[in-house]
């Protein structure tokens, strides 16, 4: 297998909330207008949002789930000024601050919020990439 990821698809509760906070709320631009599914550029890599029981059925499991999930999404940007900007955008846009940007212990600067459906997102400033 060739080390590439093409999709990444969150299961949601409300997709038209999600599309209005992914494309209305943090400006991402999205590449289709099918009602049942949607989909975001995010520089070679797509994001999706799909009905969480729908995708449950297809993978067939169980779509109650709860807690934290074991993975974050991330984001990274070109300054730690541009952290706490970019957290303070999700915030607006309906996004919980879970924690503040602040100095990190690998040397970077992060922080993270979470979506309306609880997937995190850490904001992060690598002064090493």
């Amino acid at each position: 297998m060739k080390p590439h990821i093409t999709i990444i698809t969150l299961g949601v509760a409300d997709l038209q909330r999600s599309i209005n906070f992914y494309q209305k709320g943090l400006g991402l631009p999205r590449k289709d207008e099918s009602e049942s599914i949607a989909f975001f550029e995010m520089g070679g890599t797509m994001l999706a949002l799909y009905p969480r029981d729908e995708l449950a059925e297809n993978i067939t499991i169980s779509p109650a789930g709860t807690g934290f999930q074991g993975f974050t999404l991330a984001h990274n940007v070109a300054s730690p000024e541009e952290v706490d900007s970019t957290l303070a955008e999700a915030v607006a846009a309906g996004a919980e601050l879970v924690k503040p940007g602040q100095e990190a212990s690998w040397g970077g600067y992060s922080g993270y919020f979470k979506d309306p459906d609880g997937f995190y997102w850490e904001v992060a400033h690598n002064p090493f990439m």
